[in-house]
């Protein structure tokens, strides 16, 4: 079965930072490009950060650039954002999600072949 699984939320202190992971199972995540997406209650889906197959070209979404850092370790079969500084709004569900072909787009949902099923952050005092 292919499949991703995050792992890795949880609660947190505002300023505090949690390590995401995103683990493949039966399939590499080799060549596959990987982005972090999340979901807050009520609001629509925001994709976050973006790493490339080839891991050389990455992207953050304003809300996150600088606090935010995603990596991958191919021989691991796995990407992680590691995420600092979080304050409350960064609340939400984490999903990872991938894809092997070309897009001219970083976080549009229907380029992604593989979402995993999520994992909650919660950033609260």
């Amino acid at each position: 079965q292919l499949q991703l699984v995050e792992s890795g939320g949880g609660l947190v202190q505002p300023g505090g930072s949690l390590r995401l992971s995103c683990a493949a199972s039966g399939f590499s995540l080799e060549l596959y490009a990987i982005a972090w997406f999340r979901q807050a209650p009520g609001k629509e889906r925001e994709g976050i950060s973006y790493i490339s197959g080839s891991g050389t070209n990455t992207n953050y979404a304003d809300s996150v650039k600088g606090r935010f850092t995603i990596s991958r370790d191919d021989a691991k079969n796995a990407v992680y954002l590691q995420m600092n500084n979080l304050k409350p709004e960064d609340t939400a569900v984490y999903y990872c999600a991938a894809y092997d072909h070309y897009s001219s787009y970083y976080y549009r949902p229907d380029d992604y072949d593989y979402w995993g099923q999520g994992t909650q952050v919660t950033v609260s005092s």
